[in-house]
């Protein structure tokens, strides 16, 4: 297993990032799959539009994108995060910069374990299961 965290273009840092590896594991332990190898990449608006467009042919921004490279159970793969929609967001939503970032992290990770957010009923789940953690994750810490 190995879990590291990428700053793309931007000068914002996470702190606690060895809590939210524990988090992180023990979301895919749940799941009842093996961590393999994650890649976090922190980055800005305009390189995630562009891998947006590359790759999913969505012409916008978004806040997370999650490539599966699983293999069998193991969980492996990318996670792009946008920090300047995360900002935006956790303005929106009047929550911490540090409490939407965690919210996104999650998100990412629960996509890597086979959650997926097309229907309204899947985000009802996606979203049920993020609120889940981040409880967890803000109650042990």
């Amino acid at each position: 297993m190995n879990i590291k965290i990428f700053y793309d273009e931007v000068k914002f840092r996470m702190k606690d990032w060895k809590k939210l590896v524990e988090i992180i594991e023990r979301i895919i332990i749940k799941e009842n799959r093996t961590p393999g190898d994650l890649n976090f990449v922190i980055t800005n608006d305009k390189s995630l539009k562009k891998i947006n467009i590359k790759f999913l042919k969505h012409h916008y921004f978004t806040d997370v994108i999650a490539f599966d490279y699983n293999e069998k159970n193991i969980v492996n793969g990318e996670i792009y995060i946008s920090l300047d929609t995360v900002k935006r967001n956790s303005v929106n939503y009047k929550v911490s910069l540090k409490s939407e970032m965690v919210r996104v992290i999650i998100h990412g990770i629960l996509h890597l374990c086979g959650y997926d957010d097309k229907t309204s009923e899947e985000k009802v789940v996606i979203k049920r299961m993020e609120e889940i953690w981040m409880g967890i994750y803000f109650r042990d810490n």
